[in-house]
């Protein structure tokens, strides 16, 4: 069964060598009690643990069912003790943190038993020795007889060939000692029990055989093996603690340090905690800011105009766009149902043509329609309009009108584009929706240019919306309004015959616009208060109608200005351009207009840059197309802004990591020295190295997922009053806002962080050398 051949086993310490087994030779038999004695230091515990596996031989043999054990390796030995090995300690050496039915089950679980097999052999184990109604006690709450008899019920329950008994009952009183050996006595009817003990008279009342040691050598044995049995095959099945039984043991010895577990996650915490609210302001201002990225991009499009401005006058529209609010300065908003007179103008000086060509229009709508949000083109139509005051009858001027009138563009079914949705109210009426509807803008101060004012047929300083929204106006298309005279072309007289014509489309007022008063000073927002605002409906109606009208034809076939009969230009390209523009004013379906690209948001602004200068790259200066980009400033704001919060989180966030790395490796390293014995126990039921490192492993992750669980909710709670605050101090509300995803990533970053703590202590913990763990006290 056994057999020991000429075993020894050496201690150095410095200089000075121990010899604790001098050229051992044993066999054991498959069934028997045999008790070892000696003084100490005879080297009947070292004896033991080199049969038990848990220490090593320097020299000789250890032969298991005639298996020889040199070439075993650690998960070798580990194997053989759960499978073969049943230890009972003098001191018990039972796991004080668990029941007293897990401590029996824990031998089972390492060899791969079902729960359900271990519970019901532990019970009947627990029975048979007289625990069947403690099985819920911890060890701390029995007797040492009781103890004892957990121990060898654990050490029966993976139903080893051999049992290794260490001073049994050196604990006990006489009586419990009886008991436990009448206990051992019975078990050894079918296995092989090796018990070490001082006390002769015990083993020479129980034993069947009696070997006694002195000065690491073999003195006597009393019933030496001399035949030789046979031998059985002899197999190893490897050992694995899983990590739900290396969670539940570090779970439990967590329960019995609640405060300062609680502690321990409460500053591991703290940098999760600081984090967290970072993350959350982050987030909140990136999402507020993403609200008016949106806003933004909504009110300032990339703008493609037909003809260059120069710098003074990109400037101004630039500075337009950005909040500078047209109307008398020494006015503000208003909630009176009349308009004044603005006494101030706009020029737009144009210096230069845009080559927008037929190939640039195709290359544009062929941009990915994920890029952008709408896409308005500003055709330079004139709007010839009819007004009837009284008996007299007058056109009004066109050039005032269709200053860069953006029409509304149909985004949705109300037809409402992104600016006027978003930044402008309805002061009366309602937002023109159709062909034959148009609307007035105003300025902050319910201002309109006198030009316009003029225009609409009033002559006072005042007028009540009302009066406005009553006004009624006759489009006359070109064939009506334009004739022929000679070689010119020359507009007919305001007539009542012009202003009846059935062809003519009646147009109305129906809604008074302004800008809303919170957006006023909003990027990308101006007052335009010399405009007449209409619907992409009516524009697409007149080009349909005058697209192929006597004088857009004439003017096609036409390098002379049909109204003049002179050139536009001296220079010939400057002169196309300008009949383009002249064509599109007529009503001509041209290139000639002017394109606003409206993005979705910022990534969406950088994609359509990048498309309009891929179309430039290769081309001559004079051939590439020139746009505008009011975003560019605003995107680079919210960069630095983004940029500075990302430092000071990857700063904060480097500090906390480590220091909570330096503090879980701190209070692992306490665990694993607390813990030492049950690192003992665990080796000598079989478990590996690795099962020992999961244990902690185990343990720093619990800890891992409270500190987490903790930061997040502590971060929670901060959230509140910091919101409360920067309300106070900002007006913003609710600006931080933690993400789900940033909470699920903090906890994970937590686990992460406590293994990586508890990897040099847990390394430690596994390399603890098994019969000095068990010494330990």
């Amino acid at each position: 069964m056994l057999e020991l051949k000429n075993i020894k086993k050496s201690y150095k310490t410095g200089d000075f060598i121990q010899h604790a087994l001098n050229d051992i030779d044993l066999k054991f038999r498959k069934k028997e009690f045999v008790a070892i004695l000696g003084p100490s230091g005879s080297g009947k515990t070292t004896l033991l643990n080199i049969i038990g596996g848990l220490d090593r031989y320097d020299s000789g043999n250890l032969i298991i069912k005639g298996k020889s054990t040199k070439k075993f390796k650690d998960k070798d030995w580990d194997a053989y003790r759960n499978k073969s090995i049943g230890f009972v300690f003098q001191s018990y050496n039972l796991i004080s943190h668990i029941s007293i039915l897990d401590n029996v089950e824990m031998g089972m679980t390492l060899s791969g038993k079902s729960a359900k097999y271990r519970k019901k052999k532990a019970l009947e184990l627990l029975k048979k020795v007289g625990l069947g109604d403690h099985i819920h006690k911890k060890p701390n709450q029995l007797s040492g007889g009781q103890m004892q008899r957990v121990a060898i019920a654990r050490a029966l329950a993976n139903d080893p060939e051999i049992i290794l008994a260490d001073e049994p009952t050196g604990a006990l009183d006489t009586k419990t000692s009886k008991q436990i050996m009448d206990l051992i006595k019975i078990i050894a009817q079918d296995k092989l029990v090796i018990m070490v003990t001082h006390n002769p008279d015990l083993a020479t009342s129980y034993a069947d055989r009696v070997i006694t040691m002195r000065d690491g050598e073999i003195e006597k044995d009393t019933n030496p093996v001399l035949e030789q049995e046979e031998q059985e095959e002899y197999k190893l099945k490897k050992t694995k603690m899983s990590f739900f039984t290396a969670l539940h043991l570090s779970l439990n010895n967590i329960r019995t340090k609640k405060g300062r577990t609680i502690l321990t996650a409460f500053a591991s915490s703290i940098g999760i905690i600081g984090i967290a609210i970072i993350l959350a302001l982050s987030n909140g201002f990136q999402t507020k800011i993403v609200e008016f990225e949106h806003e933004v991009s909504d009110a300032m499009p990339i703008i493609i105009l037909s003809n260059n401005l120069g710098t003074e006058n990109v400037s101004s529209l630039i500075a337009a766009q950005t909040g500078m609010d047209s109307g008398n300065s020494d006015r503000d908003f208003t909630n009176e149902q009349k308009v004044y007179k603005d006494k101030t103008a706009v020029d737009t000086n144009i210096k230069t043509s845009n080559p927008i060509t037929k190939d640039f229009i195709n290359y544009l709508e062929k941009m990915p329609q994920e890029y952008i949000s709408s896409y308005n083109i500003n055709r330079y139509q004139a709007l010839n309009l009819m007004q009837k005051r009284g008996n007299n009858y007058f056109f009004i001027d066109g050039n005032l009108a269709t200053t860069f009138p953006i029409p509304i563009k149909s985004l949705s079914d109300n037809n409402i584009g992104p600016l006027f949705g978003n930044y402008y109210e309805v002061l009366g009426g309602h937002l023109a929706n159709e062909k034959d509807e148009v609307m007035i803008e105003v300025g902050k101060d319910n201002s309109i240019s006198s030009g316009l004012i003029n225009a609409l047929g009033f002559d006072s300083d005042e007028i009540n919306f009302s009066d406005i929204l009553n006004s009624k106006f006759k489009l006359v298309f070109n064939d009506d309004y334009y004739q022929k005279y000679g070689n010119y072309y020359i507009n007919k007289n305001a007539d009542e015959e012009l202003y009846n014509n059935p062809n003519n489309l009646e147009v109305k007022v129906v809604g008074i616009i302004r800008v809303k008063e919170d957006k006023s000073g909003a990027m990308g927002v101006s007052s335009n208060n010399s405009v007449i605002y209409y619907t992409e409906k009516l524009q697409e109606y007149i080009i349909e109608k005058n697209k192929n009208s006597q004088v857009v034809v004439d003017q096609q076939n036409s390098n002379n200005n049909i109204f003049t009969n002179q050139p536009f230009s001296n220079e010939k390209k400057e002169n196309e351009y300008s009949k383009a523009m002249y064509l599109s004013v007529l009503g001509a379906d041209s290139l000639y207009g002017d394109r606003y690209l409206y993005p979705k948001d910022f990534d969406s602004t950088d994609k359509i840059i990048e498309y309009l200068n891929n179309y430039n790259k290769d081309k001559n200066e004079d051939e590439k197309i020139k746009f505008i980009n009011n975003a560019e400033m605003v995107n680079n704001m919210t960069g630095s802004i983004m940029g500075g919060i990302t430092a000071v989180l990857v700063a904060f966030s480097s500090i906390s990591l480590v220091v909570s790395s330096i503090m879980l490796g701190i209070i692992t390293y306490i665990s694993v020295l607390e813990r030492t014995k049950e690192i003992g126990v665990l080796r000598s039921l079989g478990a590996r190295k690795k099962d020992i490192k999961r244990v902690f492993n185990a343990e720093t992750i619990i800890i891992g997922l409270a500190s987490g669980i903790l930061g997040i909710g502590i971060a929670n709670l901060l959230i509140i009053p910091i919101n409360v605050l920067l309300k106070n101090l900002t007006t913003l509300e609710n600006v931080a806002v933690l993400n789900p995803v940033h909470a699920v990533i903090l906890i994970s970053i937590s686990v992460i962080l406590t293994l990586i703590g508890g990897t040099i202590p847990a390394h430690i913990a596994s390399k603890q050398d098994p019969v000095t763990s068990l010494r330990t006290e």
